[in-house]
């Protein structure tokens, strides 16, 4: 149930042609080039760092309630504060100069908190990190649809998926065989006066490449901004201070919400309830593994990784034929298609835990990944479709939020139930299947539920639009 970044979320989709010259493909492509590579890295820093879940827990002595905290709400408390505010900073100035910073942040934290010293230290790496990455999406989105003609965007966005799969198998590959390499080592060594835990090099290792790519960022030619309907963005002149920052925080796209409640929270719901489990699933792979059948990091990073880039590759590309095929039948086929793949993700996700073998747990996995990324295309298209045009950015904005912030709580929701209701940190299976059970149920009754009135929003902006 994973929403990848299959369609130009958050923004307002391709901007119009306004007669204004179209920059040069080959530095459009260029600068596609370096948002994929950055896209690789955070999603690689990602990935790595589920892999070393356990090396977490052991080192820093830490409960399952604060590992699943460390890998989840740490990296969007943050977010939360200045997301929003900072993802601004895409209308305010060269967008180049936005991700390059971005990425450096990103890369420079990560490898800091390789070097951090204690717990504490180790958790306000991740919040500065969720709060760099809070402007990158915008920013990559916003200056590809300015490079390309829209013809060329649903390539464009194709091609941008590398990032995501790639970063992602490549992580979890990767970094089975990177664990076993430091394993090798002393458990601990002498830095600068600092002591480092052996596993700390390998997010050394990974934020270091984020140098290059702000580098390589600062070579791209920052397009002319197209023009088209501008976003209600903006509170009315003479407005108070608590106005104007309700409005950068996206109150008027709330109200527009609020207003065809019947349609929208459905579907907000649907996605926050199976963001908790899909979301926080990943976070508990390695844990879930480990300790129920025994298995280290490499044995399940070598049958994970290759499955996983097969299964991303498939779903993306059987999701958007499935609501393609939906949609010559259906006018609801975007919601149709995600309650149908939602009822199939919680099956196999809640068959996982109960599986008798690791291969078997694994296969029931991946195929979640499968589905997740099937659902991910008529999900992000279904928002753009009922979105108020004037203020499509925000609505998408916020709906993405509920998926990113609701999914950081999954990973501490699992490890909570690890704690305080299982009891049993060797029996991490338990809430895994408690958590499945409880979420992904009720999230694929709300998006059956969310199929009619969206259906009646289709045709209701159809028959203004005649």
């Amino acid at each position: 149930m994973a929403i990848a970044p299959t369609s130009p979320a958050g923004s307002a989709g391709p901007a119009p042609d306004s007669g204004q010259p179209w920059p040069s493909e080959k530095a459009g492509f260029y600068a596609l080039f370096c948002i994929i590579f950055a896209t690789f890295l955070n999603f690689f820093d990602l990935a790595i760092f589920n892999m070393l879940a356990e090396r977490m827990k052991a080192s820093f002595e830490i409960s399952d309630t604060m590992l699943g905290f460390v890998q989840g709400p740490a990296s969007v408390i943050a977010y939360v504060i200045v997301g929003i505010p900072l993802a601004r900073l895409v209308d305010l100035y060269p967008r180049k100069f936005v991700l390059s910073g971005g990425i450096a942040l990103i890369g420079t934290i990560t490898a800091l908190g390789g070097l951090a010293q204690s717990f504490g230290q180790f958790v306000g790496s991740r919040l500065f990190v969720g709060a760099s990455g809070a402007a990158n999406g915008p920013g990559s989105y916003s200056l590809l649809v300015d490079f390309f003609r829209p013809l060329r965007i649903p390539l464009v966005f194709a091609l941008l998926q590398l990032g995501y799969v790639l970063g992602q198998t490549a992580g979890t590959w990767g970094g089975g065989y990177l664990l076993a390499w430091t394993d090798t080592w002393p458990e601990t060594s002498e830095f600068l006066g600092l002591t480092i835990f052996s596993w700390q090099w390998i997010m050394v290792m990974a934020g270091a490449p984020g140098l290059l790519a702000a580098v390589l960022f600062l070579f791209v030619r920052e397009p002319a901004r197209r023009g088209g309907p501008a976003a209600a963005a903006q509170a009315p002149a003479g407005t108070s201070f608590g106005r104007k920052l309700a409005t950068a925080m996206g109150w008027d796209a709330a109200k527009a919400i609020w207003q065809r409640k019947r349609v929208f929270l459905p579907l907000f719901a649907a996605l926050a309830l199976s963001a908790i489990e899909s979301q926080g699933l990943p976070a508990w792979r390695v844990p879930f593994i480990a300790r129920t059948f025994g298995w280290n990091e490499l044995e399940i990073s070598r049958l994970m990784g290759p499955l996983l880039l097969v299964a991303m590759l498939a779903g993306i590309t059987f999701g958007g034929l499935f609501v393609s095929w939906l949609g010559k039948r259906y006018k609801d086929a975007n919601i149709r298609a995600t309650a149908i793949i939602f009822a199939c993700t919680a099956t196999v996700t809640i068959a996982a835990p109960l599986m008798p073998s690791a291969e078997l747990a694994i296969g029931c996995m991946v195929l979640g990944v499968f589905f997740g990324m099937a659902g991910a295309p008529a999900q992000n298209a279904a928002i753009q479709r009922i979105a108020p045009n004037a203020m499509r950015g925000q609505v998408t904005a916020l709906y993405l939020f509920m998926f990113t912030f609701f999914g950081a709580m999954g990973s501490f929701v699992i490890g909570f139930v690890s704690d305080y209701v299982v009891g049993d940190p060797q029996q991490v299976w338990k809430a895994l299947l408690i958590t499945a059970v409880a979420f992904l149920p009720v999230a694929t009754f709300f998006m059956w539920r969310g199929i009619r009135p969206y259906r009646e929003e289709v045709e209701r902006i159809e028959a203004e639009s005649r």
